[in-house]
């Protein structure tokens, strides 16, 4: 996994300090005993770091030294933190695979379920990913549990599924709950509708979660029209008044939000290699990579545009056959990390409900993480910015046309 090795001679340690890298990188020190745990650990600077940790002790230091305890060096050099983050994560993953989400302080990020397995669906938040062949959905991440509820509690209002958390057993005789006397729940706890008009909701529920919310403004638009075309103005009036209370709210939701098992794009971050960018495929919610992309292509493929280089380069990095629920939730811990920082650094683009990416502004992202310029997020929150939410700039969900 870690691409060299080096061994290590406290005598010669000079010899040493001349060959590592004064640069980012991930890095394992081992001992001649088989038995000892090793030191895994990322740094922002290797060199300094290992003159920290292997060189000469410092008389009465009380420093961490493992001068005389280590015998190999391995490293891998790292272009950005977050490739630094992912390739310790699997690193501790297979040199502690009892600890290292603890090692790690994963904490899961929160999702909306819908249970479709239940025989009348309903929906929740979690931090825990079900079978993955299961008919249950996810979606997300969220930055927290209570943006998560607040969404799925808003989304609701525009539907009429039950919001109970309870296993039905349908009965004319039970009296409902405060949702079915103010008409927002088509109350199958006492046979309110036919089973047949409830799933007809939740579809229109999980159409609502597939397409980020689209399909309801479209399904609203289209009745305000028809309202509107019949002189109905008073209904084509309510009508607006919705379309006016949920854009707003669906233009508040991140990008990164989507179904897990459709959670699919194509990160860049700058890379160690001169002259390069990295790519980490996104696919299902699971990252892969880095694949490492020159920014010139070679003599005998200058006629290749830049679109089509890129979809080489990720066709050359194929997703992961097989994966646990596990590993995609620790997948997921990750790349929420990352986006919901204040400050992050690189770019992500994510494909369509096709599967297909935005070439063109992935060609745009490469040439700003590439120079060190503004990602597309920072330059939008400078456009777009908003009073609401407390002073935060909120940030416009962008699409490929």
């Amino acid at each position: 996994m870690l691409t060299h090795i080096l061994e290590f001679i406290a005598a010669h340690d000079a010899e040493l300090w001349t060959v590592v890298p004064a640069a980012p990188a991930v890095f394992l020190l081992r001992g001649d005993d088989p038995q000892s745990e090793p030191y895994v650990s990322k740094t922002a600077n290797l060199r300094r770091r290992l003159q920290r940790l292997l060189g000469a002790p410092a008389e009465h230091s009380k420093k961490l030294n493992l001068r005389d305890r280590v015998r190999w060096v391995e490293y891998t050099s790292t272009g950005s933190d977050f490739e630094s983050g992912f390739l310790l994560y699997r690193l501790l993953r297979s040199t502690f695979p009892k600890t290292y989400a603890n090692r790690l302080r994963f904490r899961f990020a929160p999702l909306v379920k819908l249970h479709l397995e239940n025989e009348f669906p309903r929906a929740s938040v979690t931090t825990r990913l079900g079978r993955l062949s299961g008919r249950n959905v996810y979606y997300g991440p969220f930055p927290s549990r209570t943006a998560a509820e607040k969404f799925a509690s808003d989304s609701l209002d525009f539907f009429k599924m039950r919001r109970c958390v309870d296993d039905l057993h349908p009965d004319p005789k039970f009296p409902g709950c405060i949702y079915s006397e103010m008409k927002m729940c088509l109350a199958p706890c006492f046979k309110g509708c036919s089973d047949e008009e409830y799933q007809a909701e939740v579809s229109r529920v999980q159409a609502y979660f597939d397409t980020g919310g689209e399909s309801l403004v479209r399904e609203i638009s289209v009745q305000r029209d028809a309202a509107s075309a019949n002189l109905e103005f008073e209904n084509a009036a309510a009508l607006h008044a919705r379309l006016d209370k949920l854009k707003p709210m669906l233009s508040q939701l991140p990008e990164i939000v989507h179904r897990i098992d459709r959670l699919a794009g194509v990160m860049v971050q700058r890379s160690a290699s001169p002259g390069s960018v990295n790519f980490f495929r996104i696919d299902a919610g699971r990252i892969s990579g880095p694949v490492t992309f020159p920014i010139q292509s070679a003599e005998h493929t200058k006629s290749q545009s830049m679109e089509s280089r890129v979809q080489a380069a990720l066709a050359s990095s194929p997703p992961p056959t097989t994966s646990t629920a596990l590993e995609t939730m620790e997948h997921l811990v990750l790349l929420k990390r990352w986006y919901y920082r204040s400050s992050r650094v690189g770019e992500i683009f994510f494909a369509n409900e096709k599967g297909a990416l935005p070439l063109r502004r992935v060609v745009r992202g490469i040439s700003r993480v590439y120079r060190g310029e503004k990602s597309e997020a920072d330059a939008l929150k400078v456009i777009n910015p908003s009073s609401d939410s407390g002073g935060q700039l909120t940030v416009e969900r962008s699409r490929e046309i």
